[in-house]
């Protein structure tokens, strides 16, 4: 995993951020199930990193995966990195934001062409800017 570009120390990023998305993107949390409000987006537009702002997913790369978080098929080239997570008696591939190195979620093989991946984020490490709003 590269470091965060960021420059910003943990504490700056506590203060930065809410003490859920301190927990999700600083500490590789995960969230609730079906707790975020990012799974009924269904405007044109980017999904953002809430840690530095970095787009991360076009929303024509979401997808309804029904397992309670957003999901999505491709991230925006060179926007996210990935490691591997052997956390919960498995190894798993981790996402984290290219820019920042914030944990987004998990990255998994059954999901719709073209890629046949699932991207399964953490919807409290994103945020939404609508087509227009850079």
């Amino acid at each position: 995993m590269d470091s965060d570009t960021t420059g910003r120390s943990e504490a700056e990023w506590e203060q930065a951020l809410t003490p859920e998305q301190f927990r999700v993107l600083r500490k590789h949390g995960t969230e609730r199930a079906g707790s975020s409000p990012l799974n009924a987006e269904k405007r044109a537009g980017a999904f953002v990193c809430a840690g530095c702002g970095q787009k991360l997913f076009a929303s024509g790369t979401k997808f309804d995966s029904g397992t309670g978080w957003p999901s999505f098929w491709a991230p925006i080239e060179g926007a996210v990195d990935t490691s591997t997570d052997k956390s919960w008696f498995a190894t798993r591939t981790e996402v984290h934001c290219a820019r920042c190195q914030g944990h987004l979620g998990h990255v998994f093989p059954d999901g719709p062409q073209p890629t046949g991946l699932r991207y399964c984020m953490n919807g409290v490490a994103m945020g939404f800017r609508p087509d227009g709003k850079d």
